[in-house]
């Protein structure tokens, strides 16, 4: 059974986050359960998110992104850090971009995921770019 989409394909936020993405070396987009997802042989990126529970909330301007272990305590604190539901038991972490998110940040957050789910050959391409 196919996903319903679930974004607007001419959502501004969902532009500038797929200009980031997109810019890494062999980096590419495809809709993933009704969401556009960034990978090479892994997704490093997801455009949406929601948490879980009775008090559900969905974040569909947001990044879901994988970070690492020494890092997921200080992130967790950032007011606009939330666990979303499927990927967290995985070491993801969501962030919300509505309103006007510090792009730099973002850009750090879709860097460090890239870099924990590239391959060595991908990484040595990005620290030479």
């Amino acid at each position: 059974m196919a996903h319903t989409i679930q974004f607007d394909p001419n959502d501004p936020v969902l532009a500038q986050l797929r200009e980031l993405c997109l810019a890494l070396p062999s980096a590419d987009e495809k809709v993933s359960h009704g969401r556009p997802a960034f990978f090479t042989k892994k997704v490093f990126a997801i455009y949406g998110g929601t948490t879980k529970g009775e008090d559900a909330v969905r974040y569909d301007q947001s990044l879901v992104v994988k970070v690492a272990d020494d890092e997921r305590t200080a992130l967790e604190q950032h007011p606009r850090v939330f666990i979303p539901m499927y990927w967290a038991p995985s070491g993801w972490l969501g962030y919300d971009l509505s309103g006007s998110p510090d792009w730099q940040e973002v850009e750090e957050l879709v860097e460090d995921s890239y870099r924990e789910t590239a391959t060595v050959t991908l990484i040595k391409a990005l620290n030479s770019q």
